[in-house]
C-alpha cells in the first residue's frame, strides 16, 4: 500500500547523522568577499562528495513581476559574476529580458549548507556564449542546437526527429553555433551563507555591496 504523504514527510529527517556533517562557522573568520567564501565552500562541497554541487535554482520574475524559478547550472563564478546559460528566446531568457535581475540559491545537503544570491544580470557577448557551449558536451551542443526551449510540443515523436538531427550536426560540427544561446552573469547585491547546526542555533552571514567594497552581518536563523 502507498504510504501518505504526511506520513512519508514525517519519516524523513533533515541532515541525519552519518549523512550530513554540520560544521562549525566562524563568521569573524570569513574572508571580505563573497566570491573567496563561495569558492572555499564550493571546494568543500566538492570534496565532501556532494552529489551536482554545481547544480542551482534560479529564481526570475516576468514582466507583470510574477515569480519563476527552475533548477540550472554554474557555468563560473569570477569577477564577472555567477554565470549560467539558456536561450534568450525561452521562458526564463524572456523574463531576464523583461526585468534584468535575478536570485540564486545553492543548497549543499552534506555539509548543511546553503549560499544564496541576489542581484543584476548583464548578458555576455555573444562570441563568449558560443565558447562556453563548445566548451560542453556533444549532448549539451545537440541541445542548444535543438532549441525551441519552453515552447508547446507537439508529441515525443517530435521532439526525438529534431533532437536526433541536432545530434547528428553537433557530431559533424563540433563548432556549429547557436544563435539563441545566451550566457548571463549575476552580479550580486547581497549574498548569504547558510551553515546549519544540529541544535537550530544556524549561523546566518550575509555580505551586502557597499560602493566597491562589501560589507557584512549577521542575521537571526
Amino acid at each position: 500500500m502507498t504510504r501518505d504523504l504526511d506520513e512519508l514527510l514525517r519519516s524523513l529527517r533533515v541532515w541525519a547523522p552519518g549523512v550530513t556533517e554540520l560544521r562549525p562557522f566562524d563568521p569573524a573568520a570569513a574572508p571580505g568577499s563573497p566570491l573567496a567564501l563561495f569558492t572555499e565552500w564550493f571546494a568543500q562541497a566538492v570534496a565532501a562528495g556532494e552529489r551536482e554541487p554545481h547544480t542551482m535554482t534560479l529564481a526570475t520574475a516576468d514582466a507583470d513581476g510574477m515569480p519563476d524559478a527552475r533548477i540550472v547550472m554554474l557555468h563560473g563564478a569570477d569577477a564577472d559574476g555567477w554565470s549560467f546559460a539558456t536561450h534568450a528566446t525561452s521562458r526564463k531568457g524572456r523574463q531576464l529580458d523583461a526585468r534584468r535581475y535575478a536570485a540564486l540559491t545553492f543548497y549543499w545537503p552534506v555539509l548543511g549548507r546553503q549560499v544564496r544570491l541576489r542581484g543584476p544580470v548583464s548578458i555576455a557577448p555573444a562570441r563568449a556564449a558560443q565558447a562556453d557551449l563548445h566548451a560542453r558536451s556533444t549532448g549539451a551542443l545537440a541541445a542548444a542546437l535543438t532549441g525551441r526551449q519552453s515552447e508547446p510540443l507537439t508529441s515525443l515523436e517530435e521532439l526525438a526527429a529534431v533532437s536526433e538531427a541536432a545530434w547528428h550536426e553537433a557530431q559533424a560540427d563540433p563548432t556549429a553555433e547557436s544563435p539563441t544561446w545566451t550566457l548571463y552573469h549575476l552580479h550580486p547585491e547581497e549574498a548569504e551563507f547558510f551553515q546549519g547546526d544540529e541544535r537550530r542555533r544556524h549561523v546566518r552571514v550575509t555580505y551586502r555591496r557597499e560602493g566597491e567594497g562589501w560589507s557584512r552581518g549577521l542575521l537571526w536563523p
